[in-house]
C-alpha cells in the first residue's frame, strides 16, 4: 500500500467534499476554445462557474463575493488584456485567490511578456506543463504549441524558484504531477493518456484548481488536490470509455460521482 498517495487522496477528498458543500463561485477568464468544458468541469465537481470578458464587470464580481479567479491566456488578444489586468488587481485587492495558467508561454514573445506581467500581480497558484513553468522561471524555451517538450520532473527546480519568488503554489502537470510551495514538493501519480487527446482538459484543470483554492487550507493543498482529483477521475473515465469522444463525457460523469 502506498501510504503517501493514500494520504494525498484523503486530503483531496476533503477538498472536493468542501467544494460540493460550499459551491464556490469561480470566475474564469479563459480561452475561447475551452469555455464549455471548463464550465462543465466546474459544475461536475459542484462549483459555480462564471465566464466574463469585461474589465469592469470582472472587477465588480471579484468585489462582490466571488470565491476564486482563473486567468488562462490560451487565446490571448490585446482586447483581453484590460479584463485580465483588472481581474488580477481586483482579486489581490479583495483577497480573492487566483490562478494563472500561462498557456504556451515561451513559444511566442507577446504571451510570454504578458504572463510575466501577470506574475507581478502575484497569483496564488500557477498551473502549467513543464515547458511553460520553465519559461516562466526564465530557464527554458518553448514547448510544442500547448504540449510540453520537457518532463514534469525536469521543471521541479524551476517551479520551486517561481513559488519562492512570487509566494505562490506551483502545479507542474505531466505524466506525474508535481506541486510545490517552494519548499515542500509533492508528487501525484494518476491520470491517463486520453486526457491529452480531449481539447481543454488541461485548461479546465486550471479552473478546477481555482475551485480547490477556494476550499483548501493552503495553496499547496489546493494544487495537490487538483492533481489528485483530476488524475483519479481521468483513470476511472478511461476504464469506462477508451476513446476520446466518449472519454470526454465519462470524465464529467466520474467527477460528479468521485469518492461519494
Amino acid at each position: 500500500m502506498n501510504t503517501e498517495q493514500d494520504d494525498i487522496r484523503q486530503g483531496a477528498a476533503r477538498v472536493l467534499s468542501s467544494i460540493r458543500e460550499t459551491r464556490p463561485l469561480v470566475l474564469s477568464l479563459t480561452n475561447s476554445v475551452v469555455q464549455p468544458i471548463t464550465a462543465n468541469m466546474l459544475l461536475a465537481v459542484g462549483a459555480a462557474p462564471v465566464m466574463l470578458c469585461d474589465a469592469e464587470e470582472a472587477a465588480e464580481l471579484l468585489g462582490a463575493g466571488c470565491s476564486a479567479l482563473l486567468l488562462n491566456v490560451g487565446t490571448l488578444s490585446r482586447a483581453q488584456e484590460p479584463a485580465m489586468r483588472s481581474a488580477a488587481r481586483a482579486a489581490r485587492e479583495h483577497g480573492v485567490p487566483w490562478v494563472l495558467d500561462p498557456v504556451a508561454a515561451g513559444l511566442l514573445r507577446y504571451r510570454t511578456d504578458f504572463c510575466a506581467e501577470l506574475l507581478g500581480l502575484h497569483p496564488t497558484l500557477i498551473r502549467g506543463n513543464a515547458s511553460e513553468i520553465l519559461a516562466m522561471a526564465g530557464e527554458g524555451n518553448a514547448g510544442r504549441g500547448t504540449d510540453s517538450t520537457a518532463g514534469s520532473a525536469d521543471a521541479v527546480p524551476a517551479a520551486q524558484k517561481l513559488a519562492r519568488k512570487f509566494g505562490a503554489a506551483v502545479l507542474v502537470t505531466g505524466e506525474v504531477d508535481y506541486a510545490t510551495d517552494g519548499e515542500t514538493v509533492e508528487a501525484v501519480h494518476g491520470g491517463h493518456p486520453l486526457m491529452t487527446r480531449v481539447t481543454g482538459v488541461g485548461c479546465a484543470m486550471g479552473a478546477l484548481s481555482a475551485a480547490c483554492l477556494a476550499c483548501a487550507e493552503t495553496p499547496l493543498q489546493a494544487a495537490v488536490a487538483t492533481a489528485c482529483i483530476l488524475g483519479d477521475a481521468g483513470a476511472a473515465a478511461a476504464a469506462r470509455a477508451p476513446h476520446p469522444g466518449s472519454f470526454a463525457v465519462a470524465l464529467l460523469d466520474v467527477l460528479d460521482s468521485l469518492w461519494k
